[in-house]
């Protein structure tokens, strides 16, 4: 049941030397899947640069990319905590939300990345590390979901918690190197299925 959550995979790629040191010194000292996944969560929202927010000129996909160059857009920080909670024994998957992107571009919706994780007190658990700043205050504070973003019109949340990133968010964080073409080629989705 858990297996396919915690599989390292080309883009969730835990058995990479760097990754799987940083997901150990994480979790030193903590024997509690909820405080690990808590320590796993400020770091990724903390100490790695939300691309979009610092306008970094990089993209990064793999979760080995983006703790090498401490930056990521959402879907990329996604792949990275997914990677330090499952090379900690805990099981992570992927979620979305098609949200409108007016902040970056008029008029244009595009998905948002964030991460199912499963706790054995609570179960499967929404989070979302995309990174805070002014109108984003994302929490983790189990059983209590505190994601970056409310949808709202013309907006709503993929149900399903994936054990890959969509094709289509690796397919544009591969292709679309600089903040600029990321901007113009968000991936997006039309419906809920």
């Amino acid at each position: 049941m858990f297996e396919p959550y915690l599989k390292a995979t080309p883009i969730v790629d835990y058995d990479h030397p760097a990754v799987a040191a940083e997901a150990k010194r994480l979790s030193e000292g903590l024997r509690d899947d909820v405080a690990i996944a808590r320590r796993c969560f400020a770091f990724v929202r903390d100490e790695i640069r939300h691309s979009g927010d610092a306008k970094d000129n990089i993209t990064t996909c793999k979760a080995s990319e983006v703790l090498e160059h401490r930056t990521g857009w959402c879907y990329a920080k996604s792949h990275l905590l997914a990677a330090l909670l499952r090379a900690n024994g805990i099981p992570a998957g992927f979620a979305y939300q098609r949200l409108s992107c007016s902040e970056y571009k008029p008029d244009i919706y595009c998905l948002h990345g964030l991460n199912w994780v499963y706790l054995k007190e609570y179960g499967w658990y929404r989070v979302d590390a995309r990174g805070n700043n002014e109108g984003v205050d994302a929490q983790f504070d189990p059983p209590y979901e505190k994601l970056a973003f409310e949808v709202g019109e013309n907006e709503f949340d993929l149900p399903e918690n994936l054990p890959k990133p969509l094709d289509v968010v690796v397919e544009a964080l591969r292709t679309h190197k600089s903040y600029d073409e990321m901007i113009c080629n968000f991936p997006d989705i039309q419906s809920k299925s």
